[in-house]
């Protein structure tokens, strides 16, 4: 006969077992979430952010060619500062109110400089679609604003929740935009435009206007220029969210010439203090 213990543990395991299931298994996304509602909440995520620390990888198409990076990115959203080091040693640190709005940038390698560069510039677009003052979630935070030319509101309206996927292991949302009418259109420069104004009147982007019109980053365009723009951001653009933080953990972009971008966001901490030492030029560690 069993004794006393035994049949204790026999009558305790059932509900042990589902209680580590339960501590063990992911999250389940909510029921009924509608696109409207991940949308805003995705949204109302991205600009709750007050620092953030994750690993970014990254793949963009360059003048025809995959660039594949991976970014190690510490960001405080208010005020603003942000610190990456990259794979290839690379190391950047810009800070609000600092270094006459310039960027520290140590080469990481022979001759070991430290560099003070314009942001917006030329030189530190190399290799990369967007500044690093969009560093976190700048550009998905760009592509979910609803205002804008015509071909940006029809394309922020294509945007569907369209079920759940697993990424990285745990469960995700997927936001997607099926875009078959993305294009290149005709338009007209104004006053003194720039890759950039152009790209916030057709929520696009600024890297494909400078690729399309051999234009540099900081160029003022000469006004009456005729330029080819995209009229949306791509032909089929997806986001996937975490469930728990609302958070983005993949955005792949895809226009008429197949992969545009694509970003995946590793091991996101979010809103955990990061020390002020962490965005200076001495923090142990940094080589500028």
């Amino acid at each position: 006969m069993a004794s006393l213990s035994t049949r204790r543990l026999c009558f305790w395991l059932p509900a042990l077992l589902v209680l580590l299931l339960a501590a063990t298994s992911p999250a389940q996304p909510p029921v009924n979430l509608t696109t409207e509602q991940l949308i805003f909440r995705l949204r109302s995520a991205i600009e709750g952010l007050q620092t953030m620390r994750c690993t970014m990888r990254a793949q963009e198409r360059m003048q025809g060619k995959i660039i594949q990076a991976r970014n190690l990115v510490k960001v405080n959203f208010r005020p603003l500062k942000v610190y990456i080091k990259k794979q290839d040693g690379i190391e950047v640190l810009w800070v609000t109110g600092q270094n006459d709005g310039q960027a520290w940038v140590h080469l990481g390698r022979f001759p070991y400089l430290t560099l003070s560069l314009n942001p917006q510039g030329t030189l530190m677009r190399r290799d990369q679609h967007h500044v690093a003052l969009q560093a976190g979630f700048g550009p998905i935070a760009e592509l979910l604003r609803p205002a804008g030319a015509g071909g940006e509101s029809a394309f922020f309206r294509s945007l569907r929740y369209v079920g759940d996927t697993l990424l990285q292991g745990r469960p995700a949302h997927i936001l997607r935009s099926d875009f078959p009418q993305f294009r290149y259109v005709s338009y007209t420069a104004g006053k003194n435009e720039t890759p950039g104004t152009v790209a916030q009147r057709f929520g696009c982007g600024d890297y494909r206007i400078m690729e399309r019109n051999n234009l540099a980053a900081e160029e003022k365009i000469a006004e009456g220029r005729v330029l080819q723009v995209p009229n949306a951001y791509g032909r089929r653009t997806t986001v996937c969210v975490d469930p728990n933080t609302f958070l983005p953990v993949l955005v792949h972009v895809v226009d008429e010439q197949g992969l545009y971008e694509r970003f995946e966001f590793v091991d996101v901490l979010a809103n955990q203090p990061i020390p002020a030492a962490e965005f200076t030029r001495t923090f142990s560690g940094y080589k500028f």
